[in-house]
């Protein structure tokens, strides 16, 4: 089983989101279901340890906030662009329950991650996609900015592999306070 803690965002936003999409020949746009905003990637795990993943996220006590989408950007690797992806404006109630995510993740046998915590939602994959175009569109929409979302809950979801795009499934809701 592949899994991921998230905050899930709410279909009429993931609407307006996909409302994005489009103008950037060669890039692979993320299906509207799939727009969440992950908090830690965990990968593959056996059902035992998933039971205990579950077990310690249960126990994380953290506030509801708000959270509000802005700008966009891209993620490179080798030079090369790999992800399109909008942004998330300062937030440290967000940054605390990504802390405290890693934390019971930690207590739970996980080895501690080691890449930086980038809040983002990804919003298509670069393979192939036009450099010339890419800039021009990032540009075009550098100033987005989206009402804030009330946040009420995060979840542990599963992924698994498809033909066209990974099918997400939010497995657990834990409850904000």
């Amino acid at each position: 089983m592949r899994l991921f803690v998230g905050l899930d965002l709410p279909w009429d936003f993931k609407q307006r989101l996909a409302a994005l999409a489009g103008g950037i020949p060669g890039a692979r746009w993320v299906p509207p279901e799939n727009y969440h905003l992950t908090l830690r990637f965990i990968g593959e795990v056996v059902p035992h340890q998933a039971e205990e993943i579950d077990l310690a996220l249960a126990t994380l006590r953290a506030k509801a906030f708000d959270l509000t989408l802005a700008g966009l950007g891209t993620f490179a690797k080798g030079g090369r662009d790999t992800q399109l992806w909008t942004g998330v404006d300062r937030n440290p109630a967000l940054d605390l329950l990504q802390a405290k995510v890693e934390q019971a993740l930690q207590r739970a046998g996980l080895a501690p991650e080691r890449r930086r915590f980038t809040p983002h939602v990804t919003l298509a994959r670069l393979d192939n996609a036009a450099p010339g175009k890419l800039a021009e569109f990032v540009q075009t929409h550098n100033l987005f900015r989206a009402e804030p979302l009330p946040i009420s809950h995060f979840c542990l979801f599963s992924s698994r592999l498809g033909k066209e795009a990974s099918v997400y499934t939010a497995e657990v809701e834990y409850p904000l306070g």
